[in-house]
Order: structure tokens, then sequence, then C-alpha cells
């Protein structure tokens, strides 16, 4: 294992946390100052093996500062893990450099015991990123590790030598076009375009010149010819998707395309040749719409020669957290940011979510998270409303879930906060007492086979504590210290050590 780096211009802080790492069997490394590290990093770019796995430095320091030395690494070693030593006078800027990119200030004086454990956790955080980030370098195309994709997988290998006409059906957002891609990629016609087109986003009147072309003079309008998307798919693959919604008239020209290769451009009189392999997807039940009326039964069977279902989110949850690293590294090189890390209880509440708009969706939430997370770790408080509103709602009344997928859900979550507006009010409290939504939480995280459950549920219990005595108070800390029965110095600390901050209610 690489070591723990550890820079202090004080001998003796040195001395202790060398000793209580080296007793967990932690190797280290201490510096004296931000240049040897700088220098020492520069030299171990030859050699990876020789540089951290977590850096914990000082603030203040001669030859220059943590927060400086914290800046550089976060420039060149994006995904190293930095713990900042604090005195209670640099605290300000200690939370400043957490929210930066730091992965967790150590306030001074420390307890030993607790210092250790957060420096293991940082180390594990670390390791799990390393491993996480050599699957996603290594990924297909497409992820996932759950039965149902991997069938889905075999079947493209299956095709990969065909030209056959693919129908793939599945729900909004699930990826039907990332596997039409997979398909024409892996196909004899790799090297022709791959056109796609929304049948269901165009409106009618235009969706037959968007697909065949029109002659000039065709209509008003068309002062040049024009090529459809036919013939701009010349010897590719031409995907359609949501092809259920294809106007009547339309599917009977679609269906002689198929049958004899040959369409004509709206207005035109010389049939053009289609050498075009035609893949559709749709997220409606076609044999429905056949009966109704709606889709023809010819087509249908034209379209349905072999046909790819792929699962919604919810029937492959196992994939989420490959899945979410994945659109967090991606949305993190979209606003060249540097990408955050997502916790195992994070992970574990985004995939007990019921995902209605599938992998999609979660991209989307892992988009919000890269620009709305004021941390580099997320933590489940840090999920948008749609997923923790959805846990805070269904939890008390739900049974227990099996621990691979167990719901993550903070245990005061059912007392709502109330608006900073109105009076406060005491918020309905659930049939479960809070007492037995804790007991259940604990339970969950235990059998995950968690190592932080105390200090994940009295970071949350803390959080929720102080929040509520900040609504109540409208804000006011003293006064909320004192209701609480804590001195003014406790609290200042605790809303600094919780990240309470950036909470509009703890910034008075």
């Amino acid at each position: 294992m690489k070591p723990i780096w550890i820079v202090d211009d004080d001998q003796s802080i040195r001395f202790v946390l060398e000793k209580a790492l080296l007793r967990e069997d932690l190797p280290t490394r201490s510096f004296t100052n931000t240049r040897e590290v700088l220098a020492a990093l520069e030299a171990a770019n030859d050699d990876e093996m020789q540089g951290p796995q977590v850096l914990v430095s000082d603030i203040r320091m001669p030859g220059g500062s943590g927060l400086d030395l914290l800046d550089k690494i976060k420039a060149k070693h994006p995904g190293l893990p930095v713990i900042i030593m604090t005195a209670f006078s640099d605290l300000d800027s200690a939370v400043s450099a957490f929210q930066g990119g730091a992965f967790e200030y150590l306030p001074k004086p420390f307890d030993l015991p607790r210092a250790v454990e957060l420096i293991r956790r940082a180390v594990d955080e670390s390791q799990r990123e390393e491993v996480a980030e050599e699957r996603m370098q290594a990924a297909p195309e497409m992820l996932g590790q759950a039965p149902a994709m991997q069938d889905v997988f075999r079947a493209i290998g299956r095709l990969s030598q065909s030209n056959v006409t693919v129908l793939i059906t599945g729900e909004s957002g699930s990826g039907k076009e990332l596997v039409a891609r997979a398909l024409h990629k892996h196909s004899p016609r790799a090297s022709g375009p791959f056109i796609a087109i929304n049948t269901a986003a165009i409106p009618k009147d235009l969706l037959e010149s968007e697909l065949f072309g029109h002659e000039r003079g065709a209509f008003t309008g068309a002062q040049t010819m024009r090529r459809g998307r036919f013939e701009q798919a010349e010897g590719g693959t031409l995907f359609l998707d949501e092809i259920g919604d294809m106007p009547f008239d339309l599917q009977t020209r679609l269906l002689r395309v198929l049958s004899d290769g040959h369409f004509y451009r709206v207005g035109g009189h010389n049939a053009v040749k289609a050498n075009v392999r035609v893949i559709a997807a749709t997220h409606q039940d076609l044999e429905q719409r056949v009966k109704h009326g709606a889709f023809r039964e010819d087509l249908f069977h034209r379209l349905n020669v072999i046909r790819l279902r792929l699962p919604a989110l919810r029937e492959r949850k196992e994939d989420v957290p490959a899945l979410a690293r994945h659109f967090l590294q991606q949305s993190a090189r979209q606003l060249g940011v540097e990408p955050k890390r997502i916790s195992d209880a994070a992970l574990a509440q985004l995939a007990a979510f019921g995902f209605p708009g599938n992998v999609r969706q979660l991209e989307n939430i892992c988009h919000w998270l890269t620009v709305m997370a004021p941390a580099q770790v997320i933590e489940p408080k840090d999920l948008p409303p749609e997923v923790t509103t959805r846990a805070a709602t269904e939890f008390p009344a739900a049974p227990a879930a099996p621990p691979h997928v167990a719901e993550v859900v903070e245990p005061a979550a059912v007392v709502a906060a109330p608006v900073a507006t109105a009076p406060f009010q005491a918020a309905p409290v659930a049939q479960a007492g809070w007492e037995d939504l804790l007991e259940r939480e604990a339970q969950a995280l235990l059998a995950e086979g968690r190592h932080d459950v105390w200090d994940v549920l009295v970071r949350r219990f803390e959080s929720r504590l102080i929040l509520t005595a900040l609504h109540f108070t409208r804000g006011r800390r003293i006064e909320a210290a004192q209701k609480l029965g804590i001195g003014r110095n406790t609290i200042t600390r605790k809303i600094a050590e919780l990240d309470l901050d950036r909470d509009g209610d703890a910034g008075r």
C-alpha cells in the first residue's frame, strides 16, 4: 500500500500520527513544509507506488500554507484525498478548503483514535476510487453487470455479423439508443453512418420529408432538393426511435421501403435505392397498438425480426453504483471540474430509488450533484429532493429491505422542517417512533458491513437537532444553543464541523 503523507512543521504532531498509523499497519512519510511535498510529488510521478495514498497537512507552515498546497495538489492529482489539520482560529478557512476539494478537516487538538479513523476512511475511499477508475477505463460503451444486461450484451455479440432488422423495447430513458449504436458499431456496417431520428419529436407534416427527403418545388418553401435520413444513412444504420408514435400513413411508406428496398422523395418520380439497416425502438406495447388499430400489423412483423428488451434501471439495481460513478466522471469532464466521489450510504439510497426516468434520470441526478453537492464526497443528505423525499415518505411504512438494497434514510427524516416564514410548529410524527427508525437504520448499515456507523448516525442526529433548533429560533444561534442546553462555542463549532453553514438557517 502507498504511504500516508503527513505535512506539519510541528515535530510532535508528526511523531504522534506516525506512531498511531504504524500501529494500524499504515505506512507513513513525513514532511516539514510544502516545498518538500511538491518536490516529492514531482519525483513520484515516475513511480506511482511512491506517491501518497492520503495526504494530511497542517494549514499554517513556514514556506507556504496548507491551503496553497491543497490547490496545487488538486490541480495535478484531483483524486488524492487531502485532510486539512487546523486550529480553531483557522476554522473558516478550513471549511472553505473542505468545500473546495479537501476530503475532510481535522480540528486541533484532535482525538488520536478519531484522527486515525478519519485517515482510515480516507484510505478506504481512495482505494475504492482507484478500483472504480480502473474499471471505468476498461469499461465498454455500455455498463451493466446485471443478468438482464448481460443477456443484452450477448445478443449484441450474436448479432455482430448480421444486417437483420432489430426492434428494441424498453421504458423511456433506459438507453435504447446506446444499444442501437452498439449494434451498429459491432456490425459489418460500422464504417458507414449511424443516423438517428425520433419519430415522436417531429411534427407529422415534416416527418415524411425528414425520412425520405423532397424534390425542389415539392411544397411551399422547398427551394432545393433535400436528402432525407434514409439517404443520409446509405451504407450504414438508420435508428427510428419511438416508432410506435409514427403516423399511420407513414407506416405504409416505411413498410414499402423495408419490403422492396426503394423509396421516393416527396414530390419525386424516380425511385431511390435504400441500402440501409433499420433498427427501431419503442417504449410502447406494439402488440396492443396493433390490436387497437394504431399500428400496422404487417409493419410490426417486418420490424420484429429480432427483439431486444432493455431492462428498466429498477430491474438492474446492482448496476447503479458503476453507472453513478461513470456519470459523475462524465459530468466533471463536461464542466471542467474535479470529479466528486460518492459514499456507500449515498449509493445505497440511490440504489433503493425507483428511477421512473431510468438511466437518463440517474445521469441527470449525477450532473445535478456535480454542480450542487457542497463537498467532494457525496453523502445521503446531498442527494436531490426527488430521491430523499421519496425515501422519507416511504421508509416508515415499508418493510425492512434486504441488506444489499437497504434504503438509507436519515433517522429524523420523519420530522418535516417548517417553512422559515411561518411560525414554528411541530410536524406530525409517523406511526413508528424515531427510536425505531434509528434502530432500523443502524441495522441496515451494520448489515452492509460498515465500520463508521457511529459517526454516520451521530452526524445525522446532531445535524437535524441543530437545524431544528435554528428553525425554532429563526436562525439565532445563541438562543438555539440555550434551548439545546449547549454552549455558544459548541454550536458554532458543530455548525462548522457538520457543514451546516450552507443551509440558510445556519447562516446567521
